[in-house]
């Protein structure tokens, strides 16, 4: 009798992994005040922003999950009076930056698969003996092909008949097929980093605005980037001023949104 293959993050994960990290106690009631008390912020008062504090907000939204441990971001915290100025003019000179005692620009890498992929191998094989086979083989074989689109994405529309093919029997992992999917691809987990961030900063005390109203194209030419980086949004950082949130907190009906099968 023949066993069937488990897919390799199984093998990986149900069977090679040894290591063992308990989850601390959490206290919910701070978790649930964190969350609901953020708001985006559109005028901050004049009080300044910690140094350390700040600093440790950005470290905290690097620990977001993203795919495949890729970490397919970049944070620019602008701090420079020149650039900020500048900074603030291509937010369209809105209150939430204009306001802010501080401006992060988040940048979705895409290219970084490739540059990462290496750095996870490296970190892998450090492990001599120990380093799990399938996790060498994850990021040596699977990544690349992945997430290599090729000239012209070529490779990534082969990738998508075959995948498309395969998916006709069974389950099949498909997207990004393209150099617009790796975009999309990065935004995701650059966006989960941007939330990070955002709570740790109402943690620490301070409030923040998540901007996409900006001039990316000049954004870019600010921080000197070249493609295929993409600006994901600005986030601003300070203390609310009294009239800092401009109304009540406007949600739907969960009703809408969560559906339960």
């Amino acid at each position: 009798m023949t066993t069937k293959k488990k897919p390799i993050l199984n093998e990986l994960f149900e069977s090679r992994n040894k290591h063992i990290e308990l989850a601390p106690e959490i206290d919910k009631n701070e978790f649930i005040k964190t969350v609901t008390s953020r708001r985006s912020v559109r005028v901050y008062n004049k009080q300044k922003v910690n140094e350390e504090d700040m600093r440790s907000c950005i470290e905290l939204a690097l620990l977001a999950p993203n795919s495949s441990n890729l970490q397919p971001w970049e944070f620019y915290w602008v701090r420079t009076i020149a650039k900020k100025n500048k900074l603030v003019e291509y937010c369209l000179g809105q209150p939430a930056a204009a306001t802010a005692q501080e401006l992060v620009v988040a940048v979705a890498r895409p290219d970084y698969w490739k540059v990462n992929q290496k750095k996870m191998l490296k970190k892998i094989n450090e492990m001599g003996e120990k380093a799990p086979r399938s996790a060498i083989k994850y990021y040596d074989k699977i990544v690349p092909l992945a997430y290599r689109q090729g000239f012209l994405s070529i490779r990534g529309y082969l990738k998508k008949i075959a995948m498309e093919l395969r998916g006709i029997k069974k389950p099949t992992p498909r997207e990004p097929y393209s150099k617009r999917g790796m975009a999309v691809w990065a935004h995701k987990s650059t966006a989960l980093a941007c939330e990070n961030l955002m709570l740790a900063l109402r943690a620490y005390g301070y409030d923040s605005c998540p901007m996409e109203g900006i001039d990316s194209t000049r954004i870019k030419k600010l921080l000197e980037l070249k493609k295929p980086a993409e600006i994901s949004m600005v986030i601003s950082a300070g203390k609310r001023a009294e009239n800092g949130v401009y109304g009540k907190q406007v949600r739907f009906n969960s009703k809408y949104f969560i559906h339960e099968l």
